[in-house]
């Protein structure tokens, strides 16, 4: 803003200059030789104002992009807090348009439209400044339809505000539906889905491209109304020094005649007092489209965070293996639906316990809300502390856990394999490969442990892939291990290499292992069986599968799909 405002003032110190210049050579018939001082005060101001719109811009870039990058930490900040159940509630196309495409729509807002707001309000009161001592009719011509502007642009920037947002919303409607439909492209070719989702797609898009033509006609709109306005304006301005000259009209000059020095500084003012109007009325549009982006954003960054489990600053006094106590515990879905309980049981320290169950019985639920990733009533107590009460960074600093589909979001098998223990030692290292069956598989890679593998650990087969995340866990042995289904996406040789790692690493911490491999539960010290969000029975395998409850059931039907 301060340098567009010195941009103002050079702009009317240039037309001061070329008028008195013009005056003086073609009224005062002054030689041009005593004019060479006010000749290189015109070419410094040229080239002065050239360096502060070149400054302002690459300021306003910087600006725009600190800004950017500061909204993108927020929204980041923000999905981490939640936690990945709530960002799977919406469709992962939606998260990228909001964390690239539609924070990039708000730089032009911050690096351009804000500071032309200022502006677009002071560099024309200057020029009026600078005009009315000369000829207060130009003067009043110019005040008049200045207002007449942004009344207008203001009429049809409501229409484009709209528009701008409907658009976002299909925008970021159709990015999810597409990359869902990349991500389901086997599904679908196996079930002959593929011409449905194609005219799907094409309809969404075209009705996306009238979206995008009716935001765009409203920018036109904008611009022409304003260039309208200009013109006509200019115009009148042109039209009463003509007259005036001509000695038809003979008002303005405060008595005086009208001077060419008072026409020309009068017409080479006007264009540039309706310029920043102008310049803000081509930034109406960023607005336009920063409102729409900023909608979305708010509303993510407004959610509730109240339903998140952690938020407190305690944390825990020792190292040990943890105790887990639920009394009356229901875990809750962020919009406050019980998804399981009311849930009562103790893990001791250095227990192991397997979470068994039909798919939907509330197992991932109970992980999750370990993890601090869900809400809860009742109790659930760590150690003897409420975890809603603990640090939640300081807490999953003491976890591990292992999931159904493996995550290595480092580029090389080895940043994978010590993420968060960078410190680890080469022997520490190649002790864990072993342990997890990672050194099988390694030396067939081409550049063995620094191998890079790819987005989504691409040159790794599943299987690999889960061996790493085991090496992972292995090495930073914590208080408590969580296993999620963590061999339902392998094969069978696969699966059994990381179970057995698994199993071993179970021995050193408290573990909760939740599994459909009901044979991978004989050695774990209590199995509880869940069912409809409850836990309805609990003993050990022997006893369990002895008896003519839900487990030996679930015993039977494994049986029978074996």
């Amino acid at each position: 803003m301060l340098l567009g405002l010195i941009s103002g003032l050079l702009i009317i110190a240039q037309a001061w200059l070329l008028a008195s210049l013009l005056q003086a050579l073609i009224m005062d018939n002054i030689p041009r030789e005593n004019l060479i001082s006010q000749f290189v005060m015109l070419m410094v101001s040229f080239t002065l104002r050239a360096i502060v719109i070149a400054a302002r811009e690459r300021i306003g870039f910087i600006c725009g992009k600190v800004v950017r990058q500061q909204i993108r930490g927020m929204v980041l900040d923000k999905l981490a807090q939640l936690g990945p159940v709530w960002v799977k509630g919406k469709p992962a196309g939606s998260w990228a348009t909001i964390i690239l495409e539609q924070i990039e729509d708000m730089q032009d807002f911050y690096s351009r439209y804000l500071p032309q707001m200022t502006l677009a309000a002071t560099i024309p009161v200057l020029i009026l400044i600078t005009i009315f001592p000369i000829n207060w009719a130009a003067g009043v011509i110019l005040f008049v339809t200045a207002p007449l502007i942004p009344l207008f642009m203001a009429l049809v920037g409501l229409g484009a505000a709209d528009a701008n947002r409907r658009n976002f919303v299909a925008l970021g409607r159709l990015s999810g539906n597409f990359l869902d439909r990349l991500r389901g492209l086997e599904t679908l070719r196996l079930f002959h889905r593929g011409k449905a989702e194609v005219k799907q797609i094409t309809e969404s898009t075209e009705d996306f491209r009238l979206r995008t033509m009716e935001v765009l006609r409203m920018a036109f709109l904008s611009s022409a109304v304003l260039e309208f306005f200009a013109a006509v304006s200019i115009a009148v301005v042109a039209v009463y020094f003509g007259f005036s000259y001509l000695g038809e009209l003979h008002f303005g000059s405060y008595g005086f005649s009208v001077t060419l020095f008072a026409g020309f500084l009068a017409l080479i003012l006007a264009p540039e007092f309706f310029q920043p109007l102008r310049d803000l009325g081509t930034f109406y549009h960023a607005k336009a489209q920063a409102v729409g982006a900023a909608e979305s954003l708010f509303t993510l960054l407004s959610s509730d965070g109240e339903h998140i489990t952690g938020g407190g600053e305690k944390t825990l006094s020792d190292k040990t293996a943890v105790i887990l106590e639920a009394s009356e515990l229901e875990i809750l879905s962020h919009s406050g639906h019980c998804l399981a309980g009311p849930l009562n049981f103790t893990i001791e320290r250095n227990q192991r316990v397997a979470l068994v169950g039909k798919s939907g019985a509330g197992k991932s639920s109970l992980i999750n809300v370990l993890l601090g990733f869900l809400p809860y009533r009742g109790s659930l107590k760590i150690n003897g502390n409420e975890l809603r009460e603990l640090d939640l960074d300081k807490w999953r600093e003491q976890l591990n856990w292992v999931g159904q589909n493996p995550h290595l979001p480092e580029q090389t098998l080895l940043d994978n394999i010590r993420l968060g223990q960078f410190d680890a030692t080469p022997e520490q290292l190649q002790e864990v490969m072993q342990r997890a069956y990672v050194s099988e598989f390694m030396n067939n890679l081409p550049d063995g442990v620094n191998t890079v593998i790819g987005d989504n650990a691409a040159r790794l087969s599943v299987g690999q892939a889960q061996r790493v995340t085991v090496a992972r866990a292995l090495l930073n042995p914590c208080q408590l291990l969580l296993l999620d289904e963590p061999a339902a996406s392998l094969d069978a040789n696969s699966e059994q290499r990381v179970m057995r790692a698994l199993n071993q690493a179970s021995r050193q911490q408290t573990t909760l292992l939740v599994t459909h491999l009901l044979e991978e539960t004989v050695e774990y010290d209590q199995i509880f069986v869940m069912e409809k969000g409850l836990m309805i029975e609990k003993g050990d395998y022997q006893s369990l599968s002895q008896s003519q409850g839900a487990f030996s059931r679930l015993l039977s039907h494994r049986s029978v799909e074996l």
